[in-house]
């Protein structure tokens, strides 16, 4: 075994040592393999973006230098590599490559030479927010030397922990606050997994269950079949739908088209109370779907955000500023009342705490004779 060991220098097989304990050890080969898998993978998916990047920016500098051409460059790209390959070469993720390559044009020291990748490409997607380039570098640099997962990262862009280290004199109390803050998102062993960035690198189907608490995923699915019962011209287009940003990724519980309201309805699931940002991230859902899923002859997209709160259901319609009207007006007449969205909340939670009952009760019971 030992020779087997020695013969291969990797990190799997360089970090194995073997202990007294089976289960431990296997623990540690399974993780430790993951982490190098997904090592692998995001280096590759940063090599590939960095020379995608690098490609649009000469193909710019070898047509007419002006911001029109590139753009132009982009969109076409964008509207072959999808007939292609699929989802991920949109004109927002090019464009995003296109500045990788501007904003760490030393990376590769050569088109074919060494790659100093250090981080995963969602990281790099995410300093790619911070326009000082000398703030960049920095959080670069304490993102790889600290192991910071990308939450972690995304937080301390969000709260300019940079800002607040250069201007502290007590900078060991904004560090340890730091990491009392982030401390979850550093324990957080499946990220590598829930990342949609890799899953949808790999060709692979997004497990949602990563995104659903049981309770969530009982209702969400009865509420499917709820509105598609009703018989209201509902038809049902996507679950837990990937909504990417510039700064997070997001997921929209359910998705359905009404073919006689001819507007897309789109419904988001809360499991604590509904909060202001809860209804601004149901405008940017709304609005991304008016901006890229509507058709000329299409309604404005309607969304309902609901909460499950075990002492209070809530369900509240959102439509933009200006459609207020046509809602009044003519969405009604095809949709659930508010009150009859919570008693459907109400019934299914119910059922899913009495089979949940049922369950234990029945693996705590004897043994049938």
């Amino acid at each position: 075994m030992n020779e087997v060991v020695n013969s291969v220098n990797n990190a799997i097989m360089d970090n194995f040592q073997k202990t007294d304990n089976i289960l431990n050890d296997v623990q540690t080969i399974i993780e430790v393999s993951q982490k190098e898998a997904y090592r692998s993978v995001n280096t590759i998916l940063s090599q590939r973006n960095w020379l995608i990047g690098y490609r649009i920016a000469e193909e710019e500098l070898s047509g007419e230098e002006r911001a029109e051409y590139g753009a132009e460059v982009i969109k076409k790209l964008s509207r072959e590599l999808t007939k292609r390959y699929g989802k991920g070469y949109t004109k927002t993720n090019l464009y995003s490559f296109y500045r990788f390559y501007k904003c760490f044009p030393e990376i590769f020291h050569s088109v074919s030479g060494k790659s100093a990748f250090k981080l995963s490409w969602t990281h790099y997607r995410i300093l790619l927010q911070v326009h000082d380039e000398t703030a960049r570098k920095w959080y670069e640099k304490e993102a790889y030397e600290q192991t910071w997962s990308v939450r972690t990262l995304q937080r301390n862009i969000d709260t300019q922990y940079y800002y607040r280290m250069l201007q502290s004199q007590d900078k060991k109390a904004v560090k340890s606050e730091m990491k009392e803050k982030t401390s979850s998102y550093q324990n957080d062993k499946l990220e590598f997994i829930k990342n949609p960035v890799v899953v949808e690198f790999l060709g692979l189907t997004p497990d949602i269950s990563f995104n659903e608490t049981k309770l969530e995923s009982s209702i969400i699915t009865n509420l499917q079949k709820f509105l598609m019962e009703m018989g209201k011209g509902y038809a049902f287009v996507a679950r837990q739908q990937h909504i990417h940003t510039e700064k997070q990724d997001y997921y929209i519980d359910l998705v359905f088209y009404n073919y006689i309201l001819k507007c897309f309805v789109l419904i988001d699931l809360k499991t604590e109370r509904i909060t202001h940002q809860d209804v601004g991230q149901m405008d940017m859902y709304i609005r991304m779907y008016d901006e890229l899923k509507k058709s000329s002859d299409d309604n404005p997209t309607l969304g309902i955000v609901l909460c499950s709160e075990t002492d209070e259901d809530i369900a509240r319609y959102s439509v933009l500023h200006g459609n207020e009207q046509l809602f009044a007006s003519k969405y009604k007449l095809y949709l659930p009342t508010e009150e009859e969205l919570r008693e459907e909340i109400e019934t299914q939670k119910a059922i899913f705490y009495l089979q949940q009952k049922d369950a234990e009760e029945e693996a705590g019971g004897e043994p049938n004779a």
